[in-house]
């Protein structure tokens, strides 16, 4: 469990990092820049994550191509990931179709879209799908996986990983008027932040689900040993649901609102449902593929 120790700490010196030094650096910045201090935390733990990802992985010698998941020729990671984005774009497409006919959603918000700004708002939602998948793959079904499988073995990889996927996604955005700024102001956004975590019951459904999308990555990567696929298949769920973010709203007045999260409006126990059903289809389709490659290359 060393490694799984060294990224707890990783993360838990990022959220320090953002408490101790967003003040400072709100004093700086603020007289030149508009910055929100929120914003300036978030950059701050960011950072503060990369680093520290940098050291740790050298550190535990996880620093290298198939440690990081990208252990294939490029061609074939390229391949690997574009087959991975068309599923999950198909896949979180008939998920989110099977709320629209549930009556799941508001789509008023689209009526003010003209082509032009759709256009614009489904090309940066791919982008922003493609930088979350290629950070949460790369650090945790990479770095993080291979890790913990080298000691632990895949079960306890899979297991670990999933849970710590879901717990950051409950790390969320807490602003703090620039008015109301003190210098005690970098604990209360770390707080803030936490504080879906301090009513579990509250985010029981959405953390289930998450935990479930986790363990599904973890599988693909633990059949194909790189992250190619996951991170096809992540970046395109988040793209479709970003799209349905910005052109939806989840309709609370529904009798059946309670298969949506009150986390973020969409996880919770539909998508719960549609991620145990596609986990065991994707689970037959990858070893197939596997096996054909390994039967080709046996040839």
């Amino acid at each position: 469990m060393r490694a799984f120790a060294w990224f707890l700490l990783l993360i838990a010196g990022s959220l320090a990092a953002m408490a101790a030094l967003t003040y400072p650096a709100w004093l700086l910045l603020h007289p030149h820049f508009d910055f929100p201090f929120n914003r300036i935390g978030e950059r701050i733990g960011m950072l503060g994550f990369l680093v520290g990802f940098l050291l740790v992985a050298r550190r535990l010698r996880l620093a290298d191509r198939a440690s990081l998941g990208f252990g294939v020729p490029r061609a074939v990671y390229l391949r690997e990931l574009c087959i991975g984005l068309a599923l999950g774009v198909v896949t979180m497409s008939v998920v989110a179709a099977s709320m629209v006919a549930l009556g799941l959603l508001d789509f008023h918000k689209a009526a003010g879209y003209g082509a032009g700004a759709l256009a614009a708002l489904v090309g940066k939602r791919l982008a922003s799908g493609l930088a979350v998948g290629l950070i949460e793959e790369t650090a945790l079904r990479g770095a993080m996986y291979a890790g913990i499988q080298r000691e632990s073995g895949t079960a306890v990889a899979i297991a670990l990983t999933s849970v710590v996927f879901a717990w950051t996604h409950f790390i969320g955005a807490f602003h703090i008027p620039a008015a109301q700024v003190c210098a005690w102001s970098g604990v209360a956004l770390l707080g803030g932040e936490l504080r879906s975590l301090a009513h579990p019951l509250g985010i029981a459904d959405a953390f289930l689900c998450l935990t479930a999308v986790g363990v599904v990555l973890a599988m693909v990567r633990s059949i194909t040993g790189n992250t190619a696929a996951g991170m096809g298949l992540h970046a395109g769920w988040v793209w479709v649901m970003l799209v349905v973010h910005g052109l939806s709203e989840p309709d609370r007045a529904s009798p059946l609102s309670f298969l949506l999260s009150r986390h973020d409006g969409f996880t919770g126990w539909l998508v719960l449902g549609w991620t145990v059903a596609l986990g065991i289809g994707l689970r037959w389709l990858y070893r197939q593929r596997q096996s054909v490659s390994r039967a080709t290359a046996a040839r």
